[in-house]
């Protein structure tokens, strides 16, 4: 099967502490993968050097054939740990600057997706809490038409109630033949949408496999297979 993204033998150091540590794994076309860890296992870091953002790193990453950098970001629509909007912007102004900055945005799904969320376009997002702001960031990114869709930890500013409508709105706005990396530590809510799991420790790779492989490998849940892996992580 085809990949979006390779990754083989990848190592990040920051100094001295090694942040990954030979990881190889690949994500096929079509499909939505868990990157899954406590915090600290490397799951940020892996998505930066994905997206060109560390350059000190040894190994090779590919997106759609091509190094980490502008050309390959091209096929990638990213969702930042933390918001990358500028707090004095509406979403109306931030719907105004994703169409001009990226070609396959779609403004009109853009304004459904913010509407059906409830979200005031005209207000600046400073007047939002973080889970309204996370809301707006995630409608934007999944406005592109983009190969593959880069999330870091999308569930981790919104409650819990708002989990599955955020998990439908992912679902429903990544277009056929689009790929998901889904970094995330809170599994019970994405266990039913993935297809395979990556299980990072301490920055080095520990299982990477088909979820109903691991659930009957294991005879367990995802949720409870990445309790008992990272049992003594926290």
């Amino acid at each position: 099967m085809d990949n979006i993204l390779s990754i083989k033998d990848l190592s990040v150091h920051y100094g001295k502490f090694a942040a990954l540590s030979n990881v190889s794994a690949n994500i096929p076309k079509g499909k939505i993968i868990g990157l899954l860890g406590p915090n600290g296992s490397g799951k940020t870091s892996l998505i930066k050097t994905v997206m060109g953002l560390v350059n000190n790193f040894t190994g090779i990453v590919e997106i759609a054939g091509l190094p980490p950098g502008a050309k390959a970001n091209a096929h990638v629509s990213y969702l930042p740990d933390r918001n990358h909007i500028p707090l004095w912007f509406t979403p109306k102004q931030a719907i105004s600057f994703f169409a001009d900055f990226y070609e396959d945005f779609d403004s009109e799904r853009a304004v459904e997706m913010l509407t059906r969320m409830g979200l005031p376009l005209d207000k600046a997002l400073n007047t939002f809490s973080l889970g309204m702001q996370e809301k707006v960031q995630l409608a934007l990114v999944m406005s592109r038409r983009a190969a593959l869709y880069v999330l870091d930890e999308p569930l981790g500013a919104v409650d819990p109630a708002s989990r599955e409508f955020i998990i439908n709105t992912i679902l429903k706005n990544y277009p056929d033949g689009g790929s998901i990396l889904l970094s995330t530590h809170i599994i019970t809510d994405i266990e039913p949408i993935l297809d395979r799991a990556i299980f990072l420790k301490k920055g080095e790779l520990v299982m990477d496999d088909e979820v109903d492989t691991l659930r009957e490998q294991h005879g367990m849940s995802l949720d409870g297979l990445f309790r008992e892996v990272f049992k003594h992580a926290y």
